[in-house]
């Protein structure tokens, strides 16, 4: 005798199956965002864990947190989010090595 493991979807009906894969798919997506939410704690403290020791660290600081803010806003509040995009270019900017100026 062989066991082989039954497929119990292939025994459902389609409402059954429907409702199996939803709360599958919701567990899942649950498990990522704790995930996520544990990966950026641990972002968090290391970046809050010493000042920055020079102004490339204290940039990755501030994009950070203006990527957290970014998220937050409004779609509606397009003067913040342009003002978040050209400091964010600034950054760029100033920290490019290359002497164009």
């Amino acid at each position: 005798m062989v066991d082989h493991p039954t497929n119990l979807d292939a025994h459902r009906g389609m409402a059954a199956q429907k409702a199996t894969d939803l709360r599958r798919l919701r567990s899942e997506v649950e498990a990522d965002q704790e995930a996520l939410r544990t990966r950026q704690a641990a972002l968090e403290d290391l970046l809050a864990a010493a000042p920055a020791s020079n102004w490339p660290e204290a940039v990755e600081k501030a994009r950070y947190l203006l990527g957290l803010l970014a998220q937050a806003l409004d779609a509606s509040d397009v003067r913040r989010r342009k003002l978040i995009d050209r400091v964010l270019a600034d950054f760029d900017h100033l920290l490019d090595p290359s002497p164009d100026d």
